[in-house]
């Protein structure tokens, strides 16, 4: 819950880092930030790759940010209220992934898995890198992975 003492500029970070509420659901916080993300990435992607793009580093950039003031609220080195990263995550997979629902059910469950499994280096990243950096860069990894996947998967299947 965010404390009705906190300054305007912390309690828009809050928001922020935990998607507006998303990231407060008792249950897979990350998943629900992940699927909160799907109507952004969405749209984006509908704009055009330079809107994506633009989405990407926007999330990135004040992910960072309101990570960083989430981190010493929650006072915890990642928070799992904090699923702003997970937003970034998905953007950046969604930049690989062809339009379509097979695309969106491949990024979303893609871009899930390797941010649960952390496969080398994204579990390093996590582990080594210090707050908001870690939290940001481990969900930025496994969303490389999962487009590096679906470009993949892309290449073989389609025409």
């Amino acid at each position: 819950m965010i404390d009705h003492l906190s300054s305007g500029r912390e309690r828009f970070a809050l928001q922020v880092a935990t998607l507006f509420g998303a990231g407060r659901m008792a249950k897979a916080p990350g998943t629900w930030g992940t699927l909160a993300t799907v109507p952004l990435a969405w749209l984006a992607q509908q704009a055009g790759f330079w809107w994506q793009l633009a989405a990407l580093l926007l999330a990135t950039v004040l992910g960072i940010w309101a990570t960083e003031i989430a981190c010493r609220h929650y006072q915890r080195k990642d928070p799992q209220q904090v699923v702003v990263d997970e937003a970034a995550g998905l953007l950046l997979t969604m930049l690989a992934a062809p339009e379509g629902w097979l695309g969106w059910l491949l990024g979303v469950t893609l871009f899930r898995l390797f941010d649960i499994v952390k496969p080398w280096p994204v579990n390093w990243l996590d582990r080594q890198l210090p707050s908001p950096w870690g939290v940001m860069a481990d969900d930025l990894a496994a969303g490389l992975y999962a487009g590096l996947c679906i470009t993949v998967i892309a290449r073989i299947t389609l025409p």
